[in-house]
């Protein structure tokens, strides 16, 4: 039986349109591969058939580079004998791609007779706060917000955690991504509405905060708000938004990140939890992370923001949650299917 700080996990990411594989040993990443794909711009958004052809021509050569990089052996042919098992995504998200990064998974796990361990996305989204060497005491509470979730979670250990609060209806991610296309950015718009927030007054325009009992979200009503707002102001003068782009996106980021952590706010309060996290993709965005930051030092909190390599959609969360599942014996077998949608 090998030591704890000797298992070695290889992760695999495929759950929208990043092919990802990491190596983890002994919880510590040793590397992270991504691979992104450029091919969805021209559509405004994520193409599933294609997604999942472009997962299928990455994932051999992304998991070969993770492998070579994490150095397991001087003879990179003898690195997977080196793997003690296989995390894969095995929910939520786009099926084609769980099952391109599903099947490859099963695939090397049959051949070197290892076991195969399914990870929740949105569990590992979480668990990215644990990669660096600084890293939140359990119990901690975890916002994570990205274009398909928005949660605040109470994390007791790595296995075990509760969802306090979540979205209603879109995500923050959405709402970002939804608003740059009302205001002609192209896809991905999510950053280019933080990269012109940047230069932007966030107090010049006002939009509503949504009144939502508890700790859930809405963004729905606010974009709507945003559309009716923009309308109306095109209406007076067709070049509004190309004058006042950089305001635009500064009041609408300043908005959504009110809302998010208003409501982050509300639950260290109600738990009592001072060791408060985010992650996600959208905790790569400035305003929040900014935002985050302040409201950490105004209550006193114990903050933490996964390095943005983490954030985004990534392997390395996969396998070191996968590290802590084989540890708890948390396997599944070769039958395990994907799911586009699975509760916690």
């Amino acid at each position: 039986m090998l030591k704890p700080d000797k298992i070695t996990i290889l992760g695999i990411e495929s759950s929208c349109d990043e092919t990802s594989a990491s190596v983890c040993r002994g919880g510590r990443i040793l590397s992270n591969i991504i691979a992104n794909q450029s091919v969805h711009e021209k559509y405004g958004g994520v193409v599933p058939e294609l997604a999942s052809r472009a997962h299928i021509q990455n994932i051999v050569p992304v998991v070969d580079a993770a492998l070579q990089a994490a150095k397991l052996s001087n003879n990179p042919q003898d690195s997977l004998k080196k793997i003690q098992a296989i995390a894969f995504t095995q929910a939520p998200g786009l099926i084609g791609s769980l099952l391109v990064g599903s099947q490859f998974a099963k695939s090397v796990a049959l051949s070197l007779k290892i076991p195969l361990v399914g990870v929740h996305h949105m569990q590992a989204h979480v668990l990215a706060n644990l990669i660096d060497d600084r890293r939140p005491s359990f119990p901690f509470l975890c916002l994570t917000v990205s274009g398909g979730h928005t949660q605040i979670v109470l994390c007791e250990s790595p296995s075990v955690m509760k969802i306090l609060g979540e979205t209603i209806d879109d995500a923050a991610g959405e709402a970002f991504d939804k608003s740059a296309k009302m205001l002609g950015l192209p896809y991905p718009g999510g950053p280019l509405v933080d990269k012109y927030a940047r230069q932007g007054n966030s107090k010049r325009f006002t939009f509503p905060e949504p009144q939502i009992p508890g700790l859930n979200f809405s963004f729905s009503g606010l974009k709507t708000s945003i559309l009716y707002f923009l309308q109306e102001q095109k209406s007076k003068k067709q070049s509004f938004i190309q004058d006042n782009l950089p305001d635009i996106c500064a009041s609408i980021q300043e908005r959504i990140v009110t809302i998010l952590l208003n409501k982050l706010r509300n639950a260290s309060v109600q738990t009592g939890i001072k060791d408060v996290c985010i992650a996600g993709g959208v905790s790569a965005n400035s305003g929040l992370r900014k935002g985050f930051e302040q409201m950490g030092k105004n209550y006193n909190w114990n903050t933490f923001i996964p390095a943005f390599e983490y954030c985004t959609d990534n392997a390395a969360m996969i396998a070191l949650t996968g590290y802590y599942k084989y540890m708890d014996n948390d396997l599944v077998d070769l039958s395990a299917g994907v799911t586009a949608r699975a509760e916690w």
